[in-house]
């Protein structure tokens, strides 16, 4: 149960329940708008916060663990996030400009994104490893 307590998994949890009440707050346009932009610039920082702070060569490489699938799908399910968040972004300019024709097509991928999120933040809490102990 050590990738409940790891700081990446905490914060990306964190930041998921800030997505969720932007979600549910959308009418409160300011709120909505700059708590889903600064969750799309953390999920963009976080695999660059990771693979400058963990042994990513020694654990896929050294390691072997390029063959695991549970990584793949994690990879997977990241790509997937970026694209929808790419989509949202498009479609959600175009409703600040005024243009309400493709309000039910955002929502629709803000549960998308949202669903893809939380699978994203499992994956990556099973991933985890806790680093070697001192003893």
């Amino acid at each position: 149960m050590d990738f409940l307590y790891a700081e990446t998994t905490i914060a990306a949890t964190i930041t998921f329940v800030f997505m969720l009440a932007a979600f549910k707050l959308s009418h409160i346009r300011k709120f909505h708008v700059t708590t889903m932009v600064a969750c799309v610039i953390f999920d963009i920082c976080m695999p660059i916060y990771l693979v400058l702070n963990r042994d990513w060569y020694g654990r896929m490489i050294e390691g072997g663990e390029i063959l695991n699938f549970l990584l793949w799908m994690h990879i997977g399910l990241i790509v997937t996030l970026y694209i929808l968040y790419i989509m949202q972004i498009r479609i959600g300019r175009k409703l600040l400009a005024g243009d309400k024709t493709e309000k039910e097509s955002h929502i629709a991928q803000a549960k998308g994104i949202i669903l893809t999120r939380a699978f994203v933040i499992i994956t990556g809490a099973l991933l985890y490893e806790a680093p070697a102990s001192s003893e």
